[in-house]
């Protein structure tokens, strides 16, 4: 009795560990090595949503897309979302 109950859990937890390993909105990074620059494209689904490029000379910057379009918008620093209020001043 107890080997069928063990058996039967053991057979209902293996599709769902199978699903979970399948998981198709993982992320993934893909790096493209060019001649002037190195750009690592970030995915999901198959949706590029930012690059980061790396420039032989200069500064690494985003593109990332607007509003789910292929259009690409340059970021150079991230931006910082913290609130910046001030509450106390002196004169």
């Amino acid at each position: 009795m107890i080997k069928k109950i063990l058996a039967i859990t053991v057979l209902s937890i293996l599709p769902i560990t199978s699903f979970a390993a399948d998981d198709p909105s993982e992320p993934e990074v893909i790096i493209r090595q060019m001649e002037d620059k190195v750009v690592h494209e970030y995915r999901i689904n198959g949706f590029t949503y930012a690059l980061k490029v790396f420039p032989k000379n200069g500064k690494p910057y985003y593109l990332v897309a607007e509003d789910g379009g292929d259009q690409f918008m340059r970021v150079d620093e991230p931006r910082s979302l913290i609130p910046k209020w001030t509450i106390f001043t002196w004169d």
